[in-house]
């Protein structure tokens, strides 16, 4: 399994100074180079619009250019491109990977995804045709890259026959899409049991061994998620450097700006009160009795409470965390074994999230120079 770098380029308030966005820029930029360094296979970045606080990430493909001048060796991955036509037409989409592939000596991998309500409305986006956008970009793309297109694409991409293709899926249903498309899966649903990660990962591997027409030129057959890690000297450490009431900082704001909030605090509501019940809640009281990895966790009853209003104790937070198989914070020894969980459910790459809400930019270096240790056990 190869570690990755996921990044946000968060920046929550308060802001101590004036220039606190270009701080955030710039330390993106010295642990990009950090974890070229030490040998994380690929440094993933996000595109968000609108976001505040939550992602300064709007135009990554500018940020993946500076890094392709900053590092020799990791690898540059858009997760994901907007893919709808009025955020990024697909022609737009294919120069600048095909730019970047060139300036980066052939190290793009470019994600896709439909995106959520709160950008289609930003750039005017009919979501009744996001999906068939999306679809459209899935086929231009690779046929623009591969010169099959009407005008020809300069420059191509110096990877041949084109850099690899995914798709960023958070439900059973989009593993599935990534799979038939032949595309690579990037996981993004945090606080995932990992044995519901084992059987997404099973799900989209079935699907995959049955593409017949990939969407690109060959199948990209892998699998990568991510989740939050933060690695200290000790666990009471990571207990101090913030590190749960960042997890639960991003969560609720996660919720907060793809408008999920209230369905979140909703769901948890319903399936505290059918377990309560140990005979109530019809058919779907007994699956969640029979599928104990869907009632709600000590994790998300936490988010629950701070989405209405409620202050949890950090020490409270840290225990339902660490808690959680699929979140990696504690000392080298506690990430070594939950990373190798990850690596036992079958993924091909872990992407580390670890500059996540108001973790000082020190102790996040300090954590991939850490985690970046482990890489060589997992090659």
């Amino acid at each position: 399994m190869k570690l990755d770098m996921f990044s946000e380029i968060q920046d929550p308030r308060p802001w101590a100074t004036e220039d606190h966005e270009h701080r955030r820029i710039t330390e993106a930029v010295e642990q990009a180079v950090l974890a070229d360094e030490f040998g994380y296979d690929c440094w993933w970045q996000v595109e968000h619009h609108g976001a505040a606080e939550f992602s300064l990430s709007s135009a990554p493909e500018l940020l993946l250019a500076a890094l392709s001048q900053r590092t020799s060796r990791i690898r540059l991955g858009h997760a994901a491109v907007l893919a709808p036509a009025e955020i990024n037409h697909p022609r737009r989409v294919a120069e600048r990977a095909a730019w970047l592939d060139q300036l980066s000596g052939g190290r793009v991998e470019l994600g896709l995804t439909r995106s959520t309500a709160p950008e289609w409305r930003m750039f005017g986006v009919d979501p009744a045709g996001a999906r068939a956008q999306t679809q459209r970009a899935f086929e231009e793309i690779p046929r623009l890259w591969t010169g099959a297109g009407d005008q020809p694409l300069v420059p191509a991409p110096l990877q041949q026959p084109h850099p690899p293709l995914w798709q960023a899926a958070s439900s059973p249903a989009s593993f599935e899409e990534a799979g038939r498309r032949g595309v690579g899966v990037l996981g993004t649903t945090l606080w995932e049991p990992l044995t519901r990660v084992a059987r997404l990962v099973e799900l989209y591997r079935e699907a995959v061994a049955n593409c017949e027409q990939p969407a690109g030129a060959f199948v990209n057959d892998q699998i990568a998620f991510f989740t939050f890690v933060h690695c200290a000297e000790t666990d009471e450490e990571a207990l101090r450097s913030g590190a749960a009431a960042a997890a639960a900082w991003y969560t609720a704001r996660a919720l907060t700006f793809f408008e999920a909030a209230d369905a979140f605090v909703e769901t948890m509501t319903i399936q505290q009160g059918i377990l309560a019940d140990p005979a109530g809640g019809g058919l779907t009281g007994a699956f969640l009795r029979d599928e104990v990895d869907t009632a709600p966790n000590a994790a998300q009853l936490a988010i629950g409470r701070i989405l209405q209003g409620e202050t949890v104790p950090e020490d409270e937070l840290f225990e339902a965390l660490m808690a959680q198989d699929s979140l990696i914070v504690g000392s080298p020894d506690t990430c070594r074994k939950k990373i190798r969980a990850y690596a036992d459910a079958g993924i091909d790459r872990l992407m580390c999230f670890q500059q996540v809400g108001a973790i000082p930019h020190e102790r996040v270096m300090d954590s991939i120079r850490r985690v970046g240790e482990l890489i060589p056990e997992f090659a």
